[in-house]
């Protein structure tokens, strides 16, 4: 019992730090895009970045290809 508990907490474990560490990536490659498309990142939307969850992260990465300025990348987030 006790080791069925522990190998599902590991598998718990190994799935949240997976789905974190895709997260992290999605917001760095955010950040890239932004800077080559706009050259420069304000503080308060560098805060909405790391402050954001996953499928808003995701709705952003969509948004800047399409985006005409900074703003319109973060519309309706």
């Amino acid at each position: 019992m006790l080791a069925e508990t522990v190998e599902q907490w590991t598998k718990d474990w190994k799935q949240q730090g997976l789905e974190q560490g895709i997260h992290l990536g999605e917001s760095a490659v955010l950040k890239r895009q932004l800077i080559r498309r706009f050259k420069v990142i304000p503080p308060e939307m560098l805060d909405r970045i790391e402050q954001a969850m996953p499928e808003q992260v995701e709705q952003w990465l969509e948004n800047i290809l399409e985006a005409d300025t900074l703003e319109a990348v973060f519309k309706g987030h």
